[in-house]
């Protein structure tokens, strides 16, 4: 049998109603988007011809790996996916340059302490190297953004972020801060460098990679969101371009113009890294996407 299965009468039919697409009342845009998931699944079905268990197997997986869908979205390439539809329909408009948007992933916190100035991120003690990171914050035309506030976080060198540590070692918001720039733009601060990491062993992410053949590994790196007055909110990353998943991330986080090489030297590690923004067009530009995000 074919997809073509799917647009006979009668599927067509149970697709219009089970979108409520022939009841009253209701969002009409959601209906459009509800009946096109829905057909869309059907036409999977019919050309892969998945069984009965096969469907209820993969129910039983979304269900026990709700806990993990932070994780299965990036790793199924759908968070990348927005950021290259994003990056497209800027194209079509005529916007382009900036620092490249990247995937934000699921382990930002609200409320991280802001502070000025030359920033220690790092509370705890960490057997591992220093990281020097500064640079400058500036707009499409090279202009200082001023009141620019750059939020930073990343894992220890166990590969853990604070408030999701397992071992509950970890102070609240080691690691993490929200750094209000000056009139020059500049930021700086150091932390104790991160280290990367894998999806938890065993779990829905894990078995879903090795299922299809993929590790679930993410080089070292360090998370940002970059907001102003007057300038769209950038939220992005950089991969350790000496990392040896740095471009192989499973997350498919890394970018062009975001795999900066760690300056080694002794027992510390120096990256210089300049953020640009855009200008806003609306109020809207300036603010985060809704997604729902941990507090403390």
């Amino acid at each position: 049998m074919t997809p073509d299965f799917v647009k006979t009468a009668p599927i067509q039919t149970l697709l219009d109603r089970a979108s409520g697409m022939n009841a009253e009342g209701g969002d009409d845009r959601l209906k459009a988007i509800v009946r096109d998931l829905f057909e869309a699944v059907m036409v999977a079905i019919v050309k892969h011809d998945i069984s009965e268990s096969e469907f209820w197997q993969a129910v039983t997986f979304l269900q026990q790996g709700a806990g993990e869908f932070g994780l299965i979205v990036p790793g199924a390439g759908i968070e990348h996916f927005l950021d290259l539809y994003m990056d497209a329909k800027d194209s079509e408009v005529g916007l382009s340059g900036g620092t490249p948007r990247t995937i934000e992933g699921p382990l930002y916190v609200e409320g991280a302490p802001l502070v000025e100035g030359e920033v220690n991120l790092s509370d705890d003690a960490d057997d591992t190297d220093t990281l020097h990171m500064s640079g400058f914050v500036t707009g499409p035309d090279g202009e200082p953004v001023q009141n620019a506030v750059v939020h930073v976080w990343h894992a220890n060198s166990q590969g853990w972020y604070s408030h999701f540590d397992p071992t509950r070692e970890q102070t609240p918001f080691n690691n993490r801060r929200r750094i209000r720039l000056g009139a020059d733009g500049r930021y700086a601060f150091h932390s104790k460098m991160p280290n990367g990491y894998s999806v938890p062993p065993g779990g829905a992410t894990d078995r879903l990679m090795k299922a299809i053949g993929r590790h679930g590994n993410r080089p070292a790196h360090v998370h940002f969101f970059v907001e102003a007055p007057g300038y769209r909110t950038l939220t992005t990353q950089i991969n350790f371009g000496d990392d040896p998943f740095a471009a192989d991330d499973f997350a498919f986080g890394t970018r062009e113009g975001l795999l900066p090489v760690p300056d080694r030297q002794d027992k510390s590690a120096f990256i210089a890294f300049d953020f640009q923004l855009q200008r806003a067009a609306s109020k809207e530009d300036e603010n985060f996407s809704t997604r729902a995000r941990a507090k403390a």
